[in-house]
């Protein structure tokens, strides 16, 4: 598995300390993109947290996501949460080790009073003695939240004094661009009033091997809470690898209610992702979990056709202008202002999200833009099914016949890819174990590739017979 060293570098550690009137929540901030370029420790927020103790739980929430492998738990991974300001809230993301689980708090404009949010995303230090801190804060505690350093801070310390180094593997990248392509599918599946919902998440294993291997489960819509059963029917969903939804229980006491998303299913279907929203006074908290607790985000492919077109990362350009820190990037709109249609604005965000320049949110049903702090141009580069598609059509491996593609793969095997309604099947092992679950196999990739390439070739030669008459 292809990793690299992720150094973060802070002023300071974040601290909860006493100050006049209350307490002060310093969370401190490294690197990151702002509208006015990269800054070392941007500042994204100065005043107060509505409701100190729902957002303490829920920020540690977050980060227990960060800190955890819900698969393999013998192997430690922590990276700090992703922070990004967007003009009317402070989004909290965060990844698990396994590539199995995705965090994110939006605490919102009711959740936040007295200072002006900025605009920008970088990585937020969230330690131990922090931890601990956050866990002691009292509903009554009156609570100041400054996200990034104080002015004075920035202009008196010479450089940084707190700097980590942690490993970033390519599928932990890949898995945050795979996450939000999958959450764009997603709809409301059902909504359980506070007490209903508490009684059905605090039911849920809370984890061990027995848990983790007892496969997919399925729940319906039953009234004011889900049921169980034992197979995927119209409007289930699926709920896999139960005990790793245990971050929530952090804030049950104090949730309004329970949102579960997913796609829609038919009879049979396999076990898909799903997420679940748990909504707090001026805030939400959400967890997307991959297909099954061994198989992370990382491998699912849906954003591979978006690599492999030349014209979505033309469009991802335009796009990427028009973004501007917007909680809600709505895809009418940039089509409007592109000129593109709302097919190719959406191929775009794809492409943009592999870069983790936009992400998702299921409770609005849109994109929203930010820029994580990582070298994340390396989820394109060093993906495996891309990557060898690329190198079957460099090598001239692929023969279009109408709607029947041949492939000579590397061992001199012959695969035979069929269009049927525009999907694309393939005759290797791959498509036979997934049947497209898990994206295309690189030997449709290939002859999709080849195929754009001759239908660029055709328009050109259109553009340039009708300019000669």
């Amino acid at each position: 598995m292809t990793r690299s060293l992720q150094a973060v570098a802070y002023r300071r550690p974040s601290v909860l300390e006493s100050a006049a009137g209350g307490q002060l929540l310093g969370l401190e901030t490294s690197r990151g993109a702002t509208p006015m370029g990269v800054k070392d420790h941007p500042q994204f927020f100065t005043g107060f947290l509505t409701s100190p103790q729902v957002a303490s739980a829920a920020l540690l929430a977050v980060a227990d996501v960060a800190a955890a492998r819900y698969y393999q738990q013998q192997l430690r991974a922590s990276l700090d949460p992703v922070v990004t300001g967007n003009g009317d809230r402070l989004r909290f993301e965060s990844f698990s080790g396994c590539c199995g689980v995705y965090a994110r708090l939006d605490v919102l404009e009711p959740g936040l009073d007295g200072g002006e949010v900025g605009h920008g995303t970088t990585n937020v230090d969230v330690n131990n003695p922090l931890r601990e801190a956050l866990s002691r804060i009292g509903s009554d505690d009156p609570l100041h939240l400054r996200v990034g350093p104080e002015e004075m801070a920035v202009t008196t310390l010479d450089g940084p004094v707190v700097e980590k180094k942690v490993p970033l593997p390519d599928r932990w990248l890949r898995g945050f661009a795979e996450a939000q392509v999958i959450a764009a599918g997603f709809d409301l599946r059902a909504e359980l009033p506070a007490a209903d919902a508490v009684r059905f998440l605090r039911a849920l294993p809370r984890g061990g091997a027995r848990a983790a291997s007892a496969g997919p489960r399925w729940v319906v819509p039953s009234g004011n809470t889900l049921r169980p059963t034992t197979r995927a029917v119209p409007g289930a969903v699926c709920l896999p690898g139960p005990e790793r939804l245990i971050a929530l229980q952090r804030v049950l006491r104090h949730a309004t209610a329970l949102r579960v998303y997913g796609p829609a299913v038919t009879g049979g279907a396999a076990a898909t992702a799903s997420a679940w929203e748990v909504v707090l006074p001026g805030m939400r908290l959400t967890l997307t979990l991959s297909p099954d607790a061994s198989r992370g985000f990382s491998g699912e492919g849906g954003v591979l056709d978006a690599l492999a077109t030349d014209e979505a990362a033309e469009d991802a350009e335009l796009i990427s202008v028009l973004l501007a820190w917007e909680p809600r990037v709505d895809v009418a709109d940039l089509a409007s202002a592109s000129g593109l249609t709302p097919e190719r604005v959406r191929a775009a965000l794809i492409r943009l999200g592999t870069s983790g320049r936009v992400g998702y949110d299921t409770a609005e049903a849109a994109y929203f833009h930010r820029e994580l702090p990582y070298d994340a141009e390396r989820v394109e580069r060093h993906n495996p099914r891309l990557r060898s598609a690329r190198a079957l059509v460099a090598a001239g491996a692929v023969a279009l016949d109408g709607a029947l593609g041949t492939v000579t793969a590397e061992d001199s095997h012959v695969h035979r890819v069929r269009d049927e309604a525009g999907v694309l099947s393939c005759s290797c092992l791959w498509w036979a174990k997934y049947r497209g679950g898990r994206g295309p196999c690189k030997h449709a990739l290939a002859v999709r590739m080849v195929r754009r390439g001759d239908a660029a070739a055709e328009r050109d030669m259109a553009r340039v017979e009708a300019d000669a008459r």
